[in-house]
């Protein structure tokens, strides 16, 4: 099988992935969430969010790994005016991306790449995706291999 042809890939390392579960939908609960951490001066590097059949928001992140606590923090504080349920979080965490032109035109780009990582065990934690990127949080002590396993699996310059 022909491979596919992508741009490259990319990873980030040292980041941590928070998750804020569980809160009642509503018009603000992002805006509040990512003002409060702003404020602070934290950096938010990857941003999810899904509605569940409950109509409970979930929204996940990334930051710094030097970021974490002080963000457990700051949603500690806003869990109850949000009505959230539970902070979720993974201290290791890191991002995989593979990246190109016209990813929207080129069906089974995402599939390859998600198939790739399952193929090595790698499980994917959180998923984005955009008109030129794939992106993948996954353990950070696996991002080497996610990166490998890419390389094999997709054409790249």
């Amino acid at each position: 099988m022909e491979k596919i042809k992508i741009g490259g890939v990319i990873k980030n390392s040292n980041l941590a992935k928070i998750g804020i579960m569980g809160i009642p939908d509503r018009p603000g609960v992002a805006g509040a969430i990512l003002s409060a951490l702003g404020r602070e001066g934290i950096n938010v590097e990857f941003i999810v969010q899904c509605i569940d059949l409950n109509n409970q928001d979930h929204v996940v992140f990334c930051v710094a790994q030097d970021d974490l606590e002080a963000a457990l923090d700051i949603l500690e504080g806003i869990k109850p005016q949000l009505g959230a349920r539970e902070v979720i979080h993974e201290p290791e965490a890191g991002i995989v991306s593979i990246f190109g032109p016209d990813f929207r035109e080129r069906p089974g780009i995402a599939g390859a790449m998600f198939n790739a990582l399952a193929s090595v065990g790698i499980n994917i934690l959180a998923i984005s995706t955009s008109i030129s990127t794939v992106s993948c949080v996954i353990n950070a002590h696996r991002l080497s291999d996610a990166v490998k396993v890419i390389k094999e699996t997709f054409d790249m310059p």
